[in-house]
């Protein structure tokens, strides 16, 4: 088996994008799958748009995620420098070798001029490409335009007539011609290279065997090819995986939820939800199930079952896997994830102590089943604080004015008095006492007590809320709610 070797190379200019997420997986998980390696290479050719920030970012998103690379900026390698900006000299090395091999040239045309040729081509109703006008420059005319202060760049020179063919993974064979392309800057006056060249010398000298990315580079893709074919080197395998779209078939975009990793974490959805999530954008097992751990997911993944149909990217459907993976987690580690929220909503200070913090795991045990966010703990938080309490609506209200009330009311005031320790087991037990020593049967024993205590007809079990709230704090809500229901 050849040496399998990948990287992902994004651009850092924002927040991670979680399409991007989703092809640093894919690359991730073919490498582990094939005992490979992967690389972190930064595209940050953009100067007025990259930023470190951004680096710092996506390096941060990825190992929440649980991706980590082999070689990249941060952890080094023989075949480094791992960000563009550090590489420049190369690609003027390798622009220059292109040059003496009648590959490429100096242009020296203005924008003015550029322009007129896209809209000659335009009014003919082609496709606006580069007309090739700098493609025979004499050494005199180069000499002149230099002079002239005119800034060159350098342009690859596009064969006439070629198919240019792609053993695509995903797709299969696609062919491009030539005569659509035109030639393409390489180089920029600046002396920075563009994307279509710069990719294909860091994967040739990074020894990349396998480039997986989005359907959108599919495009790019006869370019690079070229440059391969032009300098004689070994192409890599091309893998370009399927569009994400929204609910409504449209490009993912900010109203079909949140689109960088690091708001799903702010959100509270745990890595491990949106690793099995993103797996299944656009890849399959074959089989029924939906639910993978990492190392299931390297076991099993293949590019021979990621689909060329769009993925549909479903916020249901990664609420659904949230919420399993935060009913499988343990209550101490949600209750970490869930005191933030909770520090930031005013309900905890900053410092807590060990009984606070006893109180958040008291709160996440009575919710854990219910929540597929763990954000969404604030939206229990009025059931657990304040001494008044609402009715969420007449029907509520009209419960406590039922005639057995009273005397469920203060079995529950007995009981409660008679525990040394109000604790879950406990108040679970007391319940079905009441209910047995009443005779009035399950809803008419614990529904006036829900709605007494919360104002509402649903909700979390009763036997974790009350250890919540307390003695105290159920005596004072009881009257409160009684006294309200009557009046």
């Amino acid at each position: 088996m050849e040496n399998i070797k990948v990287r992902f190379a994004p651009s850092p200019t924002g927040p991670f994008h979680i399409g991007g997420a989703r092809s640093a997986l894919f690359n991730y998980l073919l490498a582990r799958r094939l005992g490979g390696k992967m690389v972190l290479r930064i595209e940050d050719t953009d100067l007025e748009r990259s930023s470190r920030e951004s680096e710092l970012n996506i390096m941060e998103s990825l190992k929440w995620l649980g991706i980590y690379w082999d070689e990249g900026p941060d952890v080094g390698g023989s075949l480094g420098p791992y960000r563009q900006t550090e590489r420049l000299d190369l690609y003027t090395h390798y622009a220059q070798v292109l040059i003496e091999k009648g590959s490429a040239y100096r242009c020296y045309c203005s924008e003015e001029e550029l322009e007129e040729q896209r809209q000659a081509f335009t009014a003919k109703g082609e496709l606006p490409r580069y007309s090739g006008c700098c493609r025979n420059l004499t050494k005199e005319q180069e000499e002149k335009y230099a002079k002239e202060g005119r800034k060159p760049v350098i342009r690859f020179k596009v064969p006439d007539n070629q198919p240019v063919v792609i053993d695509d993974l995903v797709r299969g064979t696609v062919v491009f011609e030539s005569d659509g392309i035109g030639d393409y800057v390489i180089i920029k006056s600046d002396g920075i290279p563009t994307y279509n060249f710069a990719a294909v010398v860091d994967d040739y000298l990074m020894k990349i065997t396998h480039v997986i990315r989005a359907e959108e580079h599919l495009s790019n893709t006869p370019r690079q090819v070229l440059v391969y074919e032009a300098l004689d080197w070994e192409k890599p395998k091309f893998a370009h995986i399927s569009l994400i779209l929204g609910k409504d078939k449209s490009k993912m975009s900010k109203r079909h939820g949140a689109t960088s990793v690091v708001q799903y974490k702010e959100q509270g959805y745990l890595p491990e939800a949106v690793v099995n999530f993103l797996a299944l954008l656009g890849w399959s097992s074959g089989g029924e199930e939906e639910i993978f751990t990492m190392e299931q997911l390297i076991e099993q993944f293949s590019l021979d079952r990621v689909a060329k149909n769009p993925a549909v990217f479903d916020m249901d459907k990664l609420k659904w896997i949230n919420g399993y993976y935060i009913r499988q987690s343990s209550t101490g580690a949600i209750a970490d994830l869930a005191l933030p929220f909770l520090q930031e909503a005013g309900y905890l200070p900053q410092d807590i102590n060990e009984e606070q913090y006893r109180w958040v795991e008291m709160i996440v045990t009575a919710i854990q089943e219910k929540i597929h966010c763990v954000n969404e703990v604030l939206d229990y938080m009025k059931i657990f604080v304040g001494e008044e309490v609402e009715f969420e609506n007449e029907e509520a209200r009209l419960v406590l004015t039922e005639e057995q009330v009273p005397q469920v009311i203060e079995a529950l005031r007995t009981k409660l008095k008679e525990m040394d320790i109000i604790e879950p087991d406990a108040v679970k037990k007391a319940l079905k006492a009441i209910t047995k020593e009443t005779k009035l049967g399950g809803r008419n024993v614990f529904m006036p007590i829900r709605v007494a205590l919360t104002g509402q007809m649903h909700g979390p079990e009763l036997h974790y809320i009350i250890p919540v709230l307390g003695t105290e704090l159920v005596e004072k809500r009881v009257g409160y709610t009684l006294k309200k229901a009557n009046s």
